[in-house]
């Protein structure tokens, strides 16, 4: 399984758990990865990092976000998929430290699949933005 597809994959568990109420961390990603039959070592190496990483620094992550969003928008504002994109991009940008240009562009594509109109320049503004104040940059 390709990087670009163990994001997707990703993505779709990290939103599932988003939309949950109660959750185990740990159970769901064992339940999400049988019930899609994912087997692929590096893969599930990745996913686990991503959704277990997420989940650790998800305050400082979502701060991130607020800070980065128009002054009078609230993070609660968001649609879960595009907050799902952000938390993810985020993550791989400031804590697994992806080159910020591979991430984004992989996010915004992910955006324009599974968000709405806006989802894309949305999600792209916020990451360059959070690229940009935190000295990310190449």
């Amino acid at each position: 399984m390709k990087r670009t597809e163990a994001r997707e994959e990703a993505f779709k568990l990290l939103y599932s758990l988003q939309i949950m109420t109660e959750k185990n961390v740990e159970e769901q990603i064992q339940i999400y990865l049988e019930e899609n039959k994912i087997e692929d070592k590096e893969a599930i190496k990745y996913i686990e990092n991503i959704i277990k990483g997420i989940d650790k620094e998800n305050e400082k992550i979502e701060s991130l976000v607020s800070e980065n969003i128009k002054a009078d928008w609230d993070i609660n504002r968001i649609s879960k998929i595009d907050l799902t994109l952000l938390k993810l991009g985020i993550f791989e940008i400031v804590y697994s430290k992806l080159p910020y240009k591979v991430v984004i562009n992989e996010v915004v594509e992910l955006a324009k699949k599974y968000g709405d109109d806006t989802s894309k320049s949305f999600v792209n503004g916020v990451l360059a933005s959070v690229v940009k104040k935190n000295g990310l940059e190449g």
